[in-house]
């Protein structure tokens, strides 16, 4: 199982700092979809952020304009970009046209989607898809269920990544399980006073 720590919703200052840090520790770094508005692709390439060993994957949230966007993000050196689950056929097809030419990486996020849209969308042998609570959301969440579920009901997808609120104790419960491929943690890691520790902390539970 991989680590991805969301970076999310600070300073471009901040975000480099703590990407160098966690760089040597984890799998993938995420720098989230408030960086990219208020920063922009072109300030989060890869190099500027000092990253060296962990993937970087730009929340892009792609919902439209699916080549112009994945050619922008790949150009910034990013390994993964996201695509929302909800844009429709022809956007998410355009995208995964570009990661095949790119070799790159597509992560098609969930959040939101009911079963006959999910239905459609399952086809893409390489994408990873990603069950996400959404932040604004009120109702309870456990990672775990919602994978098994989720891997019940379409059992063909290969990579299924999970983020919502995740702790130490859901993080080994889904190591335990089996399923997933990567757990992403976000606030129980940026919002730790050492960062690097509670990563670390977290690779220890999902290795």
């Amino acid at each position: 199982m991989k680590l991805q720590v969301a970076i999310d919703r600070v300073s471009l200052e901040q975000a480099k700092k703590v990407a160098a840090q966690l760089d040597p520790f984890v799998d993938i770094i995420e720098m989230g979809t408030s960086l990219i508005k208020d920063y922009g692709c072109n300030a989060l390439k890869k190099e500027q952020l000092g990253i060296h060993h962990a993937e970087l994957l730009l929340d892009t949230k792609t919902i439209d304009e699916g080549q112009y966007e994945f050619e922008k993000g790949y150009a910034a050196n990013a390994d993964i970009l996201t695509v929302m689950g909800a844009a429709s056929l022809g956007t998410l097809e355009t995208c995964y046209k570009v990661v095949e030419n790119y070799d790159k990486q597509m992560f098609i996020d969930l959040m939101e989607l009911d079963a006959n849209k999910t239905a459609q969308i399952v086809g893409f042998d390489h994408a990873i898809y990603g069950i996400h609570h959404a932040k604004d959301s009120k109702s309870n969440f456990d990672a775990a269920d919602s994978v098994a579920e989720f891997h019940s009901a379409y059992p063909s997808v290969k990579r299924i990544n999970v983020a919502g609120g995740i702790d130490l104790d859901q993080a080994s419960k889904l190591k335990q399980q089996g399923i997933a491929e990567t757990v992403i943690v976000g606030s129980k890691i940026m919002k730790n006073d050492d960062p690097v520790a509670a990563a670390k902390k977290f690779m220890k539970v999902i290795k």
